[in-house]
């Protein structure tokens, strides 16, 4: 069963940038797809980008399009988040996860493959 796990949260200012990592724990994100979800006090954990094993597709959320990009390095069994011009909105726990074997993964249920999540807090 392979583990996610996140580094990179912390806090950023309005318009600041941060960049988080997934690297897989245990096993191998190979033919995987891996995605990025956040949750905010209060609300249900939401989708922010997906990539799939080839990295030639990535899907972001309509709240993030232009603003971060999601990245992998298979051989180094690593995905990345670049998050750019943060916004107060964008504070919440980011959580990696990863999909079964060549399977998709855009919706929380589609995965049991789950990080601890990683804080992110934009604030001035």
């Amino acid at each position: 069963q392979v583990q996610p796990v996140e580094s990179g949260g912390g806090l950023a200012p309005p318009g600041g940038s941060l960049r988080l990592s997934c690297v897989a724990s245990g096993g191998s994100f190979r033919s995987r797809t891996v995605a990025w979800f956040r949750q905010a006090p209060g609300k249900e954990r939401e989708f922010v980008a997906y990539i799939r094993w080839n990295g030639a597709t990535i899907h972001y959320a309509d709240s993030v399009k232009g603003r971060f990009t999601i990245s992998r390095t298979n051989a180094k069994n690593t995905v990345y988040l670049q998050m750019n011009s943060l916004k107060l909105e964008d504070t919440a726990v980011y959580y990696c996860a990863a999909s079964r074997p060549g399977m998709g993964l855009i919706h929380s249920y589609e995965s049991n493959s789950w990080g601890q999540g990683t804080q992110v807090t934009v604030s001035s």
